[in-house]
């Protein structure tokens, strides 16, 4: 049995990661601000009040962890405001950097006592986060922010793979939630990828950026 924690629980990829690993045998503790019912109802400890942008929260979750061995590390809070060269506010743009960058890099580092060897982390970034891949234009603040997080990734796994931690990034594909309008594929059978990308993961392909599906995305 394994100890999974997964930020932004309450609902999408987050929810269905948690109720996944749980129904596996796997121990979760889903960090969400707030709960929901469908995530009451699996049965997963749940740590509320939690916000990935602010560093005296994030503080406290770790101390509520204290000397609580995590096994992966699953980075999946996120936000998107869609905008175009028109319509975009950089206070939108800054706060998707808040949560979408700085937020895994923050949760990863407050948590690093919590990772030993042998450990993994993955964030949850996207493929539109992917420069070569850029065909359409638009979503500044989300494409940007999705960009630097490729980064914080890349660099965890130069940083935590000396300590024996393997570190992915992964797309979950155009995923049906409240954040893509539903449109796309099912949590289910997304988060069904993801777990299974976690699964392989190990030191010799940390550092990768990969589609749910399992096959390698371009920078």
């Amino acid at each position: 049995m394994l100890t999974i924690l997964i930020t932004g629980c309450n609902r999408g990829i987050g929810l269905e990661l948690c109720r996944q690993y749980h129904a596996r045998g796997d121990q979760v503790i889903a960090v969400c601000r707030s709960g929901s019912d469908e995530l009451n109802s699996i049965g997963v400890r749940i740590i509320e009040e939690v916000d990935v942008t602010d560093d005296r929260s994030v503080s406290r979750l770790a101390e509520t962890l204290k000397n609580e061995s995590i096994d992966i590390l699953m980075n999946n809070a996120g936000i998107l405001r869609s905008d175009s060269i028109d319509t975009v506010d950089f206070d939108d743009m800054l706060e998707q950097f808040q949560v979408n960058t700085i937020g895994p890099l923050r949760v990863t580092r407050t948590l690093s006592d919590n990772l030993k060897s042998g450990a993994k982390v993955g964030i949850v970034t996207s493929r539109v986060g992917s420069i070569d891949d850029n065909g359409s234009g638009n979503n500044y603040g989300y494409r940007c922010s999705k960009v630097a997080a490729n980064m914080v990734g890349r660099n965890l796994h130069h940083d935590l793979s000396k300590q024996g931690i393997a570190v992915t990034l992964l797309h979950p594909g155009l995923v049906a939630t409240d954040m893509t309008g539903g449109r796309g594929v099912s949590p289910e059978k997304s988060a069904h990828g993801l777990i299974a990308r976690m699964d392989e993961l190990d030191l010799e392909s940390s550092g990768g950026f990969w589609h749910a599906e399992g096959y390698a995305l371009s920078w």
